[in-house]
């Protein structure tokens, strides 16, 4: 067990939200999309983060369809009331092409969606449920409509949206208290700076940044990932991994490295200390997800909690995403960023 100076301190999510560790940990990794996985060696992994005061874990329904889910409901039945499960609806992927996403926040899909999630965690209520992606097609209002329905029959407590616009964020407000807007914020990914984080501020909602080690690329454990990664992991497919992006982007860790060197850090633990630190810049809790499957990489993350960059250091890390080559993903266009 880890003693109590190991453990991260404790932060509430949104007004009225759950109290969490102020770091999360996504569990996506654990059996989708990031290649090859060591089923025995994430289930630890689950354990050593509850010991250092990792209390928010991350999930979707699309991951793995349905099998992370699955994957973490030992761990979650296990310490109900030590944890907080956060888990996703309406993003699929199309049967008849496995490359294309479907998006759905209709009523009839979210109540669908939810029983499956409860099913599958074996849980009777989901501690923060979020809409994974918007449907431009279905109202806010009505979505969140929706969801707040789930939270007055006792199927969810809080609720949470990811990858919306400032906008969004207000109006779905309107309808009903919003703990966590998850969005992706890293020093390659800082669009949501410009809507959503200073409508979140203003809220007083908690902003859960999800790939704040820009999938592993700001630790400097690859750089072309459609020569280094496996074959089935996801990143070989993004934009700013591959060919002459990969590159350049590798080039933008020199002052990580830098900083990392200095303070006897890993970059990582660099990268995250920088995200950490945009609560206080914008005044609004942050709780990033890293995400991982390794007990070292958890305690090095965590770790970074303890870390607080300098004016100077922070200086350096400021001008790194107006230089990153290419898109956070090929197709944009189920993000917020068009949006906004």
């Amino acid at each position: 067990m880890s003693g109590t100076s190991d453990r991260i301190p404790a932060v509430r999510l949104g007004t009225g939200g759950p109290e969490v560790g102020a770091q999360g940990i996504g569990c996506m990794g654990m059996s989708a999309w990031y290649g090859p996985t060591d089923a025995d060696e994430a289930r630890a992994t689950l354990e050593r983060a509850l010991e250092l005061g990792v209390t928010l874990y991350d999930t979707a329904d699309v991951y793995g369809d349905g099998e992370n889910e699955k994957f973490i409901a030992p761990f979650v039945r296990a310490h109900r009331d030590e944890v907080v499960v956060a888990t996703k609806f309406s993003l699929g992927v199309d049967a008849a092409d496995p490359a294309k996403r479907v998006i759905r926040n209709d009523r009839p899909y979210i109540r669908q969606c939810v029983e499956a999630s409860l099913a599958r965690l074996g849980v009777n209520e989901i501690d923060l449920y979020y809409m994974h992606r918007r449907d431009v097609r279905v109202p806010i209002e009505d979505t969140v409509g929706a969801m707040a329905e789930l939270v007055a029959e006792g199927k969810v407590k809080h609720l949470g949206l990811s990858e919306v616009t400032g906008g969004e964020l207000r109006a779905a407000q309107g309808v009903h208290p919003i703990a966590a807007v998850q969005s992706e914020w890293s020093l390659f990914s800082r669009d949501i700076e410009a809507g959503v984080v200073p409508a979140a501020a203003a809220l007083g909602v908690a902003l859960v940044p999800y790939s704040p080690l820009g999938r592993g690329f700001l630790t400097g454990a690859f750089v072309h990932a459609d020569q280094e990664l496996s074959a089935d992991d996801f990143r070989r497919q993004q934009p700013r991994f591959t060919g002459g992006n990969a590159a350049a982007n590798a080039a933008l860790l020199d002052p990580v490295r830098k900083i990392a060197e200095g303070r006897n850090a890993t970059l990582g633990q660099v990268a995250l200390a920088w995200v950490q630190q945009r609560a206080g810049v914008h005044g609004l809790t942050v709780v990033p997800i890293p995400g991982t499957r390794r007990r070292s990489r958890v305690e090095e993350n965590a770790a970074a909690t303890r870390l607080i960059l300098t004016e100077s250091e922070l200086e350096l890390l400021e001008p790194i995403a107006g230089q990153v080559a290419g898109g956070r993903y090929a197709d944009m266009t189920f993000t917020s960023a068009g949006r906004e």
